[in-house]
């Protein structure tokens, strides 16, 4: 993982390859394919792969410039012996989480399929058998729709040449390792893969590629684009085979409008836009510090904060793709099933303010974030006020307020005929409404007021 940046023109050419904007733009998929994945919200993604037995991060083969000799031992002992994807997809649909994205092939090349295109695949380890069918069974057998991940990058690949982000970048006979490679071969090579995807498995949803980096440049090594990835023929092999999938941003094709857009471990303050239009869009984060499993991480995330980043992102129009890292045994680790299940705990009686929610036009009080679903409007509540919340244009357009998590009524303070608060005899704007809430804090993470709008004063949504 690692997100794309901004890009800039990439001299390099691909024999002949080229891009027609106006064609390119008809790849986009409408809006109302893609009405399922804005209503879920919650996706689950999971990274693993051999870098799981080093267990020291997903890019641990470029970090410590390894070669494949190096690599080697990771996959001559692969096994993991315990994978149950049936307990991973209970425990997503326990979390609240809709969808699920799982790495074929991460950037270190091996694949996690029986694919006919490498000898770099999980049927030849110890483990001996495909990991990604029974995942894909297990996941839809629990109800969520299926995504697929892809690296662009491959550091196993004969053909995919030594870049700035190349175990072997520092490599002094770098260029003469370059000699009679050949990125058209390996894009071919790619291709051939993702055509292996989307027909032997059944509808899939999402296809999740990563990543472009033209822009990185080390001495005379320059990084990798659209004319490396062939990326319009990319996208047009996956619409022919899957017309109604999914595809991210991280192609490098600055002429087609992306179905979503994915920032990376980064949280925007606003709704995303291009070409001043809101954009569909997902926040990738992760538990830790780390895609893939790492032991000695240690800067797992509170229970407050993994909620948050749930709500907030809902808050302000976008999904959340939560990731773990399964261990070399093909487990969750403690850390990771504890998360899930503080997930879990909460979206059991708050999912309703997440699933089917966006963005809400009313501004929210301090320490609060908005979410809205037609007429019901859901406060949430990250710092808990002493007493009294107050709330700006809401007098007079509330029906009914309750906590979601009981379902107890919340009041809210009504005007005198002199047009003070009677218990307060402050004078309170036209348009305010104040709720009053108990002194202290329900024993939730983040409690949420759920309300009622009446009849016409559902205008605070935005979709």
């Amino acid at each position: 993982m690692s997100s794309s940046s901004a890009k800039r023109p990439d001299r390099r050419s691909t024999g002949g390859y080229h891009m027609d904007a106006d064609s390119l733009q008809s790849l986009a998929l409408p809006d109302e394919k893609k009405a399922w994945f804005v209503h879920d919200r919650f996706g689950m993604f999971v990274h693993w792969g051999l870098y799981a037995l080093p267990a020291r991060h997903e890019w641990v083969k470029s970090r410590e410039e390894l070669d494949d000799t190096d690599y080697q031992k990771y996959f001559d002992h692969f096994d993991p012996d315990l994978y149950d994807p049936r307990e991973w997809a209970r425990r997503a649909k326990a979390a609240g989480m809709k969808y699920v994205v799982l790495t074929t092939k991460h950037h270190e090349g091996f694949c996690l399929w029986d694919t006919k295109a490498t000898d770099f695949k999980v049927t030849n380890t110890p483990y001996g058998k495909d990991l990604l069918r029974p995942f894909v069974d297990a996941f839809r057998a629990e109800g969520l729709r299926i995504g697929f991940y892809y690296s662009l990058i491959d550091w196993h690949h004969p053909d995919f040449t030594v870049d700035p982000r190349h175990p072997q970048r520092n490599h002094p006979d770098a260029a003469k390792i370059n000699e009679g490679r050949d990125m058209q071969r390996y894009a071919s090579f790619m291709r051939e893969q993702v055509r292996e995807l989307l027909t032997e498995f059944g509808r899939i949803d999402i296809m999740w590629f990563d990543f472009s980096y033209p822009q990185w440049k080390l001495g005379e090594l320059v990084g990798k684009g659209h004319r490396d990835w062939e990326s319009e023929k990319l996208v047009r092999l996956v619409r022919e085979l899957a017309p109604d999938i999914i595809i991210n941003n991280r192609l490098d094709l600055a002429g087609l409008q992306p179905d979503i857009v994915t920032p990376e471990q980064y949280m925007p303050r606003t709704w995303p836009k291009r070409d001043g239009r809101r954009v569909v869009w997902e926040a990738c984060q992760t538990l830790s510090g780390s895609w893939g499993y790492h032991r000695d991480e240690d800067t797992w995330k509170s229970t407050e904060q993994l909620v948050q980043m749930l709500v907030g992102t809902v808050a302000i129009g976008g999904n959340l793709l939560m990731n773990v890292g399964p261990t070399a045994r093909g487990t969750l680790d403690h850390r990771a099933i504890s998360a899930l299940t503080a997930y879990e705990e909460w979206m059991a009686l708050h999912e309703r303010s997440i699933v089917g929610c966006t963005q809400s036009d009313f501004t929210a009080p301090p320490d609060c974030r908005l979410t809205q679903n037609g007429d019901r409007l859901y406060i949430h509540l990250f710092n808990w006020p002493y007493r009294h919340l107050h709330f700006d244009a809401l007098a007079g357009k509330i029906e009914y307020a309750q906590f979601l998590h009981d379902a107890s009524e919340v009041t809210w303070l009504r005007p005198s005929a002199n047009t003070l608060w009677t218990n307060t005899q402050f004078p309170v704007a036209e348009n305010e409404l104040t709720f009053v809430l108990p002194v202290r804090c329900p024993k939730v993470v983040v409690p949420v007021i759920e309300v009622k709008l009446k009849a016409g004063s559902d205008a605070g949504i935005q979709d």
